[in-house]
């Protein structure tokens, strides 16, 4: 059980009651959340609080990677490979170059197309002068 006031030992500690406000004060403010949110870990993995920690501590970082390009995971290159509109080889190569931010491989693309564009520049434009100078 939860919490039983006959039980007061380590197995008791290791369980989160949310029937008891002071429980559901002492965990929120234990793993930095809101109420609401550890009332929904909870219920997502038990009332284990080895669990809830696990569960919170993976929200949160899932939510400070939104950004970052994770090169472990299929759908994750798949994901950017469209957004970039690039083969997931290059975004690979882009990804080991600048870093696995997402902005940081969007600028590291731009600057390369930007090259690649004045590098066309300069052959049309020698082609142009060879021309010129055959006639």
């Amino acid at each position: 059980m939860a919490d039983d006031k006959t039980k007061r030992g380590g197995a008791d500690r290791k369980l989160i009651a949310l029937t008891e406000r002071y429980e559901v004060a002492y965990w929120s403010k234990k793993f930095k959340v809101t109420p609401a949110k550890l009332k929904y870990a909870v219920k997502k993995v038990g009332h284990s609080a080895g669990k809830v920690e696990e569960y919170i501590k993976l929200q949160k970082h899932r939510a400070a990677d939104k950004k970052r390009i994770a090169l472990g995971e299929a759908y994750e290159v798949r994901y950017w490979s469209k957004k970039f509109k690039i083969t997931p080889a290059r975004l690979k190569a882009a990804v080991a170059a600048a870093g696995h931010s997402s902005r940081k491989v969007e600028a590291y693309l731009t600057a390369q197309k930007a090259a690649k564009k004045k590098a066309a520049k300069k052959k049309a434009a020698k082609k142009t002068t060879k021309r010129k100078k055959a006639s």
